[in-house]
């Protein structure tokens, strides 16, 4: 909970929990834990996958793939107040979600895939970011090997935000880290 604390104090404004290999009684102790965590911080909480530990750990919402829980399901599930999210790493798979209905669009990976999805797609580049943008008015958040060096193009690119696994958890300092990489998106985001 260390990182997870440092991050939040440098200024990340959303958490998601995701784990494809944690047993359901160790996710739901994570999800239970982190629920306290980012509402003493005033953050929302979102469950990768998992509408049913979303519900049990009383999360904001969710975050689907087009492999998950359509979100017309979701929505149904966890209320018209819930945030659901998206995975789009197509123009293709973008349209999906917005027409299932998603609150906003998780859009990459852009410059790489680290560890921590080996089985995503090959980077689509700001070029995805671009094209995402101009085919959707829904909020796009960013992932996918985005440092404090790189932030600054994915937010001119078209970004709402940003979501950023490695940087953060390989940092020795993630409470900085956290906000270099505010600074720097937010920088390039503001208008003149």
């Amino acid at each position: 909970m260390g990182t997870v604390e440092a991050a939040l104090a440098g200024g990340v404004d959303c958490l998601q929990l995701r784990s494809k290999e944690a047993p359901e009684r160790e996710f739901l102790d994570w999800a239970l834990q982190l629920r306290e965590v980012t509402r003493k911080h005033r953050v929302p909480l979102l469950v990768n996958d998992r509408i049913d530990l979303a519900l049990a750990c009383a999360a904001d919402g969710v975050h689907l793939g087009l492999a998950d829980l359509p979100v017309p399901v979701a929505r149904r599930l966890l209320g018209p107040e819930a945030c659901i999210g998206g995975s789009a790493h197509s123009l293709a798979t973008a349209r999906q979600m917005e027409q299932a209905g998603a609150d906003y669009l998780g859009i990459g990976p852009i410059f790489e895939a680290r560890g921590t999805k080996p089985d995503a797609e090959a980077p689509g580049g700001l070029a995805l970011l671009r094209d995402a943008r101009a085919t959707t008015d829904l909020p796009l958040v960013a992932i996918g090997g985005i440092q404090p060096a790189n932030a600054a193009s994915v937010a001119a690119a078209g970004a709402d935000g940003i979501a950023v696994v490695s940087a953060l958890l390989r940092s020795p300092d993630p409470a900085t880290t956290a906000r270099e990489l505010r600074q720097a998106f937010t920088q390039e985001s503001t208008p003149s």
